[in-house]
């Protein structure tokens, strides 16, 4: 049922509710901002939307509430650059549906249990160092058909979350990266069906470990596709256990780009001192300095990755592990791959699945590209119009599951060279 919330005197007023029952509060006409209709909102009701461009940055704290646009294009959360955040999801079973979140100085939409985060308090390499704040996860979310555009962090950022699924959604302009997983053990996560491009990374999982998976998404025109990572300053190290499976990861050397923080160019795939992880039929393509790296820039090793039936073409080197210090790692293995070359050059002869758990992982070096200079995140290129929420106006609020059923991975094809294209402005040579 739809609730008039407008009072005589202009302001809201809960008398209409009826004891029990599930509304749908609409914006402006039953309340004059999102803001103000979440304030008003209930367990289980749907605050709905109109067209229109909202100057505020909205906190979802009631749990099992769906916030959802009329109009994926038209309804816009604009920040200008003055909000950190344009949604705050800090509640359980919430659901962001159909909108778009532009010009904030750090997150599109940031879901978290982090009271640190929450405050707006980045680390210094984007991110978030809770130092003393215990590990609090926020549980079950849901982000679908967003577009996340001109961030200055990330477009969509789930910290210290799990239970969730991020998709159907396009992330541009991030200026760290486009979507960000970080900081859950297990996750219970599923990334599917994106498109994040025009990033300074496409996807990053940072000490996101168990039950984690990125299927199906479109990774092109960044300077890095995607990077599955162990870091300091979050907790929970070290990153463990994502499936990366059937997705394009291409032409990852776009100029007109915010620049990463660690200067990273032209690479398909990243693992920094990630381990048992399994990337799995992805389509692998067109990226100028590297397909897959394998490296430990601190001091926690990569063990165990599993790199079995990609697609290779095109890249500088389409497979490379090289190690700039003495941490290493062992048993990582390559199978089944279409691939030309590899650094160091026998590594298809030599570490062929499965490994040996023991097994050191071999170290080499090629001549890597020159980053050349970034842009604005507030330049970077408008967005073609994205795919709508099927009956944005008339569904129901969305029921979203304690935990996400996750995919079988067995099940994922390679994904042709065409996925998602429609959906992005960047298109692969």
């Amino acid at each position: 049922m739809t609730l008039g919330l407008a009072g005589c005197g202009g302001g809201p007023e809960q008398g209409h509710r009826p004891a029990g029952a599930h509304v749908t509060i609409r914006v402006p006409a039953d309340a004059p901002t999102i803001s103000a209709a979440v304030s008003l909102a209930q367990s289980g009701d749907l605050v709905l939307v109109a067209p229109g461009v909202y100057h505020e940055s909205v906190k979802i704290t009631t749990a099992h509430l769906t916030l959802r646009g009329e109009s994926r294009d038209k309804v816009v959360i604009d920040g200008q650059l003055q909000q950190a955040n344009g949604v705050v999801v800090a509640a359980p079973g919430v659901a962001v549906e159909n909108l778009t979140v532009e010009n904030n100085t750090q997150n599109g939409v940031l879901v978290t249990g982090s009271a640190t985060a929450i405050a707006g308090a980045p680390g210094k390499s984007g991110g978030y160092d809770t130092g003393d704040e215990p590990v609090d996860f926020l549980k079950s979310f849901l982000v679908s058909y967003v577009t996340a555009t001109r961030n200055g962090l990330y477009g969509i950022y789930a910290f210290s979350a799990q239970n969730g699924v991020i998709e159907h959604s396009y992330t541009s302009g991030g200026a760290d990266s486009g979507i960000y997983v970080g900081q859950c053990k297990p996750c219970h996560i599923v990334v599917r069906d994106n498109v994040s491009e025009l990033n300074a990374v496409g996807y990053e999982g940072t000490n996101a470990s168990g039950d984690l998976y990125v299927v199906a998404n479109r990774f092109s025109g960044n300077r890095v596709g995607l990077t599955t990572d162990s870091d300091h300053q979050e907790k929970l190290l070290p990153q463990r256990g994502a499936v990366i499976a059937g997705n394009l990861i291409a032409a990852n050397q776009q100029a007109s780009t915010p620049e990463q923080a660690d200067g990273g160019w032209g690479i398909g795939i990243g693992v920094d001192g990630g381990s048992s992880n399994q990337f799995v039929r992805n389509r692998v393509t067109g990226n100028s300095n590297a397909g897959l790296v394998i490296t430990a820039s601190a001091d926690i090793p990569a063990d165990d990755n599993q790199i079995i039936g990609n697609t290779f073409a095109a890249n500088g080197v389409d497979i490379g592990w090289t190690f700039r210090t003495a941490t290493r790692g062992r048993g990582n293995c390559l199978r089944d791959n279409d691939l030309a070359t590899t650094v160091p050059a026998q590594l298809v002869a030599t570490t062929s699945c499965p490994a040996p758990a023991e097994s050191p992982t071999p170290s080499g070096s090629w001549v890597m590209p020159k980053p050349p200079g970034g842009i604005p995140f507030t330049e970077v290129a408008v967005p073609v119009l994205q795919p709508q929420f099927p009956d944005a106006a008339t569904s129901g609020a969305t029921a979203v599951p304690d935990v996400p059923a996750l995919p079988d991975a067995a099940s994922i094809p390679l994904p042709s060279a065409s996925l998602l294209a429609g959906s992005a402005v960047v298109q692969p040579s």
